[in-house]
Order: structure tokens, then C-alpha cells, then sequence
């Protein structure tokens, strides 16, 4: 008598079935209004990848799902903490296995799971705060709430103001940005060689009198004074933008596109790896069109960082052009350098001596307990009128202060 024939194994579902797909692309939303650069193509990618991948074990979902949509080691702690909160619950490929996974896999809006992580970054926080609210059920009037709006008030942009640009929010970053677009850099005006026409100036023209003598026949000579002119120096901002500097360089270009707009003669550098100069961008009126052209203009966004090698390569090319005339350089960077600070102090030193003052702006700073350990930063603070703290827009603010004064009263602030 033949053996009855087992039973065949249950099939696992794949990716595109149930709701899988469906929470994978609700996964890339909010990975993206985190500010992770998702497409559509991503998620079919995701979604294909998952297939292969099968959903056996929580621990291949996650690296899957890390391996499509990451691109850089500084994306991972925002992914992880993503992936933790969206897919929270523990038996989620059980659930996932029976098709009974619902549409967003969010935390609940009542018991102990609300309690958010401290360290959960602000930008995911609003990222999932849309696809928490539920929708209001129909014929269901919401309560009338009378909200105060202080979006423009002087206690709000205070407290803004102090926010660090790392911790700030979508919303805060947006009302910074705002802020920032109307700050003004004033610089003073410095004394220059040529002269202007001054009736009281101090040094006699003896050009301008002798013709005006000759036009009265030289019975009557007029003095005629000028006085030396005044000018605003040239600015040139070299800005930072390696990886350890992302969660700053972008606040920094929007401050870079204010002082653009506001002034002429600004010339800026952005640097990683190599040098790139973005002054022509930054031109642009509109700030939006200027910053997606700098993005596309810049090659090693969030890379390495090379300090010493793009210094050399503008003491060398650039230094004569935009040097000239008593100009201040502001260099905007952490001093973290991946070269380890290989002839840094020789450039630095010969960048000092080219331009009337140069301003360090640091965001390192902002710890009280701060010390110049890492080699890039020895050998670069002995060579600066100032060392400045630039995290936030109360920093910014503070800058146009110092460049008020001049440069043999800039403070410095000692490094332990």
C-alpha cells in the first residue's frame, strides 16, 4: 500500500503581498521627511530586495532595508532609530508571515508606549508625527482650541536662537532659516590708499587747485582738500562640508547666501576633499534655486576631510585674487582633518598673513569642556585673530559683534 504523500510546507508570502509593500513605502516617507534621500525608486528597490531576502528573520529584514536605503555612515543612526520606532512591534514577522500587519506600524496613542526616546532625533520625531494623528471619524467635530501663534514673537526666535542647529527640528529649522535670511553681517570700513574730494579733508589737492586756479585766471587760487576713502574690505568665507560637518553645512550655506545678498564682494569656498568655489551660486536671489545648484555644483558632500591639502590648493590659486585689499577671511570648519593635520600649521600660517584677520568659527565650541586633542586643531588655533563657537543663530548674531572690533581686540577663546 503506497505512502499517502506529505504535506506540502506552508509558502511564505512575499513582498508584494498583503500590506508588506504598503508598509515599506510608509517606512521610506518617513524616512525621507527625516531628510534621508528616498525615491520612489528606492522603495521598488526595498521591495524587491525583500523578496529575495525573504522574511524569515527580523534581523535580514533590517539589513536589507539598511542596504537600500542607506548611502553614508552618518545616515545609519537615523535609520536605526527609524526602523526601531516604525517597525516596534517584536513579533512583527509573525504578524507580517499571517498578513494581519496593519497600515502604519506606529506606537500606540495611549499607554506607556508613547513615552519617546530622549535621544530620538527631533527631525524623526516630526518625521512620524503626521502618521501618528489618526484621521478624525466622520461627522466628528473637533473641539474649537484657541492657539496662541507666537511663530514671530520676540520670546520664540530667543529661545530659537539658542537651539542647537543639530537638535532643531524640520519646523525650527524652517523658522531658522528665516531668521537667518534677514541677519546682516556689518564689517567696518577700513581707510584706503586712493582719496575722494573733501572740503575738509586734511591733505591739499594740488591737482584739483591748480586747475580751479586756472579757471579764475589765477588771480584767485581755492584750496581744495580730499580726504583719504573709506571701503568695506573683501569677505572670503571658507566653509566646511565633510561628513562630520553635515548636520552644520547646511545652516551655513543659508547664512553664506544672506551675506551674499546683503553685500558685494563676498567670495565663498566650500571645502571636504578638494576645494570648490561657489560664489556664482550663491548669487541667485532665490535661495532655493541657489542651494540646489551649490548641491550639484559640490562632488564630496558629507565626505573626508582634507584641510590642509584645500588650503594649499588656495593659498596657490586663490590667495592673490580675492585676498587683496585688507580682506577677512572667516573659516568655518570643525578642524577635524583626515590627513591628520599633515602641513596645516604652514598654510594656515601663510592664509593669516594674506588677509587683515581671520575669524575661526567652530562648532566644537559649543561644550564647555572643549580641548584641542585632535592634531588638525594644534596646529591650526596658533594662526587665528579668533576663536568662535557657530551652533546656532545666537552664535551667528554674535559674529557681527566681533567683526566690529578691530582685529587686535578679537577675543580668542583659550582651548584647554
Amino acid at each position: 500500500m503506497p505512502k499517502p504523500a506529505a504535506p506540502a510546507p506552508p509558502t511564505l508570502p512575499t513582498a508584494t503581498e498583503g500590506r508588506i509593500a504598503e508598509n515599506i513605502m510608509h517606512f521610506a516617507r518617513v524616512l525621507r521627511r527625516a531628510g534621508l534621500p528616498i525615491g520612489p525608486n528606492r522603495v521598488i528597490d526595498a521591495v524587491k530586495a525583500v523578496e529575495v531576502a525573504g522574511l524569515t528573520r527580523r534581523e535580514d529584514f533590517y539589513w536589507t532595508m539598511a542596504a537600500v536605503f542607506i548611502d553614508k555612515r552618518e545616515q545609519f543612526e537615523l535609520f536605526d532609530q527609524a526602523f526601531q520606532m516604525f517597525w516596534r512591534n517584536p513579533r512583527l514577522l509573525e504578524r507580517a508571515l499571517s498578513l494581519l500587519m496593519p497600515e502604519t506600524i506606529l506606537p500606540a496613542t495611549d499607554g506607556t508606549e508613547t513615552v519617546a526616546d530622549d535621544r530620538m532625533s527631533n527631525r524623526l520625531s516630526d518625521a512620524t508625527k503626521s502618521d501618528v494623528e489618526a484621521p478624525e471619524e466622520e461627522g466628528e467635530e473637533a473641539p474649537d482650541e484657541i492657539k496662541a501663534d507666537a511663530a514671530f514673537s520676540s520670546s520664540a526666535q530667543e529661545i530659537l536662537s539658542e537651539v542647537d542647529f543639530e537638535s532643531m527640528s524640520q519646523k525650527e529649522m524652517a523658522e531658522a532659516k528665516r531668521l537667518i535670511a534677514r541677519l546682516r553681517l556689518p564689517i567696518p570700513e577700513i581707510t584706503t590708499r586712493r582719496f575722494r574730494p573733501d572740503d575738509h579733508g586734511s591733505r591739499i589737492d594740488l591737482r584739483m587747485t591748480l586747475r580751479a586756479g586756472l579757471r579764475t585766471g589765477g588771480d584767485i587760487i581755492p584750496l581744495k582738500r580730499r580726504t583719504p576713502r573709506k571701503r568695506h574690505p573683501p569677505l572670503v568665507v571658507l566653509c566646511d562640508v565633510s561628513g562630520s560637518m553635515s548636520r552644520y553645512s547646511r545652516m551655513f550655506l543659508h547664512f553664506l547666501h544672506a551675506i551674499t545678498s546683503d553685500r558685494d564682494r563676498v567670495t565663498s569656498f566650500v571645502f571636504g576633499t578638494r576645494l570648490t568655489n561657489i560664489t556664482r551660486h550663491l548669487k541667485h536671489r532665490d535661495v532655493d534655486i541657489a542651494m540646489t545648484q551649490v548641491m550639484e555644483m559640490i562632488n564630496d558632500w558629507s565626505g573626508g576631510t582634507r584641510i590642509g591639502q584645500c588650503l594649499t590648493e588656495f593659498n596657490l590659486r586663490w590667495s592673490r585674487r580675492v585676498l587683496g585689499q585688507n580682506a577677512t577671511v572667516l573659516l568655518i570648519s570643525d578642524g577635524l582633518d583626515g590627513d591628520v593635520g599633515a602641513g596645516l600649521g604652514s598654510e594656515m600660517e601663510r592664509l593669516h598673513k594674506s588677509c587683515r584677520s581671520l575669524l575661526w568659527l567652530n562648532p566644537l565650541l559649543r561644550y564647555d569642556g572643549f580641548e584641542a586633542r585632535p592634531a588638525g586643531i594644534r596646529a591650526m588655533l596658533p594662526h587665528v585673530d579668533a576663536f568662535l563657537p557657530a551652533h546656532n543663530i545666537k552664535s551667528l548674531i554674535e559674529l557681527a559683534t566681533v567683526m566690529n572690533a578691530p582685529p587686535a581686540r578679537l577675543p580668542r577663546r583659550k582651548a584647554a
